[in-house]
Formats: structure tokens, sequence, C-alpha cells
């Protein structure tokens, strides 16, 4: 039975140097209840994390939910709502013929998001959307704290 309330997952991910050290941040918010994910990753591309964050984010539910996904990724945000029918369809191709990228966490987006009544929002990044510029902080704080590590590591907390 899928709950009344509406989760509001806000994403984000990103790199220094792409690909390079990378991070990913998941704030999921029901009313007055909040859980904070996020997660470092040595050698990455933005794309990967700006995915994982969703990815991760919608794991987190343990029930059926309606869940808004609230990403600054068009590219997340497009290809859930619009070439992901035409990827499988053509067996994880591109309209060009060529293998989708990160078919991999693709694949695990869908699994994860089957569960779910999930609608996919795309917000401006770095316009002053409060909850995408405090993720955003989060990941930058997370590339900060674990670049030096070089070390996969993830985990829940600060924001």
């Amino acid at each position: 039975m899928m709950t009344d309330k509406i989760v509001e997952l806000f994403t984000d991910g990103g790199c220094r140097g792409n690909p390079g050290i990378g991070a990913w941040g998941a704030w999921l918010r029901r009313e007055t209840q909040e859980k904070v994910l996020w997660g470092f990753e040595p050698e990455t591309t933005n794309n990967r994390m700006e995915l994982t964050a969703a990815l991760r984010g919608l794991e987190a539910l343990k029930r059926p939910t309606r869940v808004r996904v609230i990403s600054d990724s068009r590219y997340l945000r497009d290809g859930m709502t619009q070439w992901l029918p035409g990827w499988q369809r053509r067996g994880w191709r591109t309209a060009g013929g060529d293998p989708v990228k990160n078919q991999d966490i693709w694949e695990l987006l869908v699994k994860a998001s089957a569960p779910h009544e999930v609608e996919w929002e795309w917000v401006r990044g770095h316009s002053g959307h409060v909850e995408n510029e405090k993720v955003d902080a989060l990941l930058n704080q997370v590339m900060n704290q674990y670049g030096a590590h070089q070390q996969r590591e993830e985990g829940e907390g600060w924001l």
C-alpha cells in the first residue's frame, strides 16, 4: 500500500575533474522527518554521481512511496522520463546505435523506482533553490573531506 504523504528527494552529484573525484548527496524529507545520505568515489564522472544520488535515495525508502525527485540534472530527469523506453526497446542502445553510458546505474534506478510512484523534477542548479544549494554544499564538503583519502565512502548525516 502506497503512503499518502509525498517524500521529497533532493539530489545532486558532482566531480572535480570529469572523470575525477566525485561525490553525491541525497536529502529525503517527508513533513518533519529527514534523512541525509552521501557518498564519495575517487574516480568517477559527474553523470554517474547524479544518477547515484537518486539511486541511493530511492533505495533508502522502506515501503512503496509517492516520491518527488528534485535534481539539477537534466540527464537524470530526461533519462527517466523520456529516453528510457527507447533505450530498453533498442537493447540499451541510443537512437544513434551507441551503447547507453552508465547502463549499470540506469538499470538499478529502474529497479529502485519500480515500487514507487515517482515524479522527476528538474531545477536549475546554483539558482538559489534552497534545498538544491544545501545538497550541493554537502557533496562539496564530502569531496573536501574524502578527496585526500582516495577511497570509496558512504554515510549519513551532515545537513
